[in-house]
Formats: structure tokens, C-alpha cells, sequence
């Protein structure tokens, strides 16, 4: 069965959409994977600063892969960069056009979970 990996993110009220424009921009870096399978941005509606990154694998060593592969490059190359966001993962700042902004998110905490059980829906 997949994995899934969720990042909570603690994020401002007056961040909320730097993050949403930074996960927008990012579309396609995580999609062509290799056992990419699902991936949601969860904004919370009540009680909580708490984003959520839902992203689901074929299994460890493809999520491990993609972590040490072209995860772990886009980092590089955006603590890199004196300026732009090429490569860069959302909401960790680097905008283009100077001095790079800082992070949406105050803090970070990742979830990992085996898929069990799952349903799809009716038809």
C-alpha cells in the first residue's frame, strides 16, 4: 500500500497568502516523481495557523528518492541563488528581485503514514 507524507506547517494570518502564491507557483515539481501519486495544500478553517501538505507515494524509497534527488537540489540551489525562486520549494521564501523574503511558515513538523485501508467513492 502508498505512504503518505503530511508537512504542518505553522503559517501567520498575514502570510496565509504568500503561502497559497509560492504553493501555486511550484505546480509540476513534485508531479512527474517517479511513484508520485496524490498531493493536496490544506488550508485550515477555524482554530488553527496550521497548513497541511498532503502528499502521497508509492512507497518510502520513492518519497526518500525524490527527497535526496530533486527535492534536495531545489534546496541547494535556492540557499544557492542570490535572488529567484528556480527550483525553489513553496513557502520557503526566494522570490525573485533581490534580497530573498522569509519563510511563509514559522515552523515545520513532517507526518508519515502507511495507507491501510482507503475507499473510493460510489458511483
Amino acid at each position: 500500500m502508498s505512504i503518505v507524507k503530511i508537512n504542518a506547517l505553522t503559517v501567520p494570518a498575514d502570510q496565509r497568502e504568500v503561502l497559497e502564491q509560492r504553493f501555486a507557483a511550484r505546480k509540476g515539481f513534485v508531479e512527474s516523481a517517479d511513484g508520485f501519486e496524490w498531493f493536496e495544500l490544506l488550508r485550515p478553517l477555524e482554530g488553527s495557523d496550521r497548513y497541511l501538505v498532503y502528499t502521497r507515494w508509492r512507497d518510502e524509497e520513492s518519497f526518500q528518492a525524490w527527497m535526496n534527488g530533486p527535492m534536495k537540489e531545489a534546496h541547494q540551489r535556492a540557499k544557492g541563488a542570490d535572488s529567484g525562486t528556480e527550483g525553489k520549494p513553496a513557502g520557503s521564501g526566494g522570490e525573485a528581485g533581490g534580497e530573498r523574503p522569509k519563510p511563509a511558515a514559522t515552523d515545520s513538523e513532517t507526518w508519515s503514514f502507511e495507507v491501510v485501508q482507503q475507499a473510493p467513492p460510489k458511483k
